[in-house]
């Protein structure tokens, strides 16, 4: 019973040092996320320097949470973990295509594939809000750049073909995608119409006074 009270107290503060790692996660996953959303508001915003900041602070407490929690291989796939690495990606992806910078790779970012996938899916979202202030600015020309966009995103994301095990449910985001880019689509649609109308009337105005 000794030798199994030994086992035991090695086995308890196992759980301790795991525990600590967990808890640990836990905080960095709220924190990344939070710093994450910052930075696609300060790009939605047209503030980059402060994107960058976010984002740079972002990239270094994901650093600290997969040196970590990558010693307990079930804490680091944990749903918490992904998710945060997820929104990493989002941030960095969204920041990437307003701005026409080099797309991230997911070893860049260090973001598993899947959560990158994922990540770049919802960052359809965003730019479809982007999309749809670059309208309210009327500035159509950028709106239709964004709407290009997103549906490169869309034809390269209904190419990965994988179960949902191996791709944690990317054609569910997949499906969300078409259905933010067809929406997008029409809203661009209608703005062009609308400009090609105003600019017909007024030059239709402008032959109206020269007579």
């Amino acid at each position: 019973m000794k030798q199994l009270s030994i086992i035991i107290d090695h086995i308890n503060q196992a759980f301790e040092a795991k525990s600590k790692v967990r808890d640990n996660t836990l905080f960095r996953s709220r924190e990344l996320i939070r710093y994450c959303a910052n930075a696609i508001r300060a790009t939605q915003r047209g503030d980059d320097e402060d994107a960058q900041n976010l984002l740079g602070t972002a990239q270094n407490i994901a650093n600290e949470m997969i040196t970590e929690s990558q010693a307990y291989p079930d804490v680091y796939h944990a749903g918490y973990t992904q998710d945060a690495l997820k929104e990493l990606a989002e941030a960095h992806l969204t920041r990437a295509i307003v701005l026409e910078k080099e797309i991230p790779t997911p070893e860049s970012i260090k973001v598993e594939h899947a959560a990158y996938l994922n990540g770049l899916a919802e960052a359809a979202g965003e730019l479809r809000r982007f999309a749809l202030d670059a309208l309210r600015r009327g500035n159509v020309p950028l709106a239709e750049r964004i709407l290009a966009n997103m549906d490169d995103i869309y034809s390269l994301l209904v190419t990965v073909d994988f179960p949902s095990g191996i791709t944690d449910n990317l054609r569910r985001n997949t499906d969300m995608v078409r259905g933010v880019l067809e929406r997008t689509r029409g809203d661009v649609t209608t703005a062009v119409r609308q400009e090609a109308m105003k600019e017909a009337l007024q030059k239709f105005e402008q032959r109206i006074e020269t007579k």
